[in-house]
């Protein structure tokens, strides 16, 4: 997978600084600590994930289970 580059403008002084000064904090460059937080941003929470799982079963109805046997047999008999 490439790496990608994104140049952000238009920043305000104090949301670098606090940036800064997080990175500092944890013993990483500027550079390093912008990259945890934008991983961390495009990280689905829990709350997304439960919430994709529950919108693909709404799709499904009511089945709990699919019988696979059964559709096998079914595309064999086409």
């Amino acid at each position: 997978m490439g790496m990608a580059q994104v140049l952000v403008r238009n920043l305000e002084e104090g949301v670098v600084a606090a940036i800064k000064a997080r990175a500092a904090a944890h013993g990483r460059s500027l550079e390093q600590e912008l990259r945890l937080i934008l991983a961390a941003a495009a990280t689905p929470t829990p709350t997304e994930i439960r919430q994709t799982a529950a919108a693909i079963r709404s799709l499904t109805g009511s089945r709990l289970e699919t019988d696979l046997e059964a559709l096998v047999r079914e595309d064999r008999g086409r």
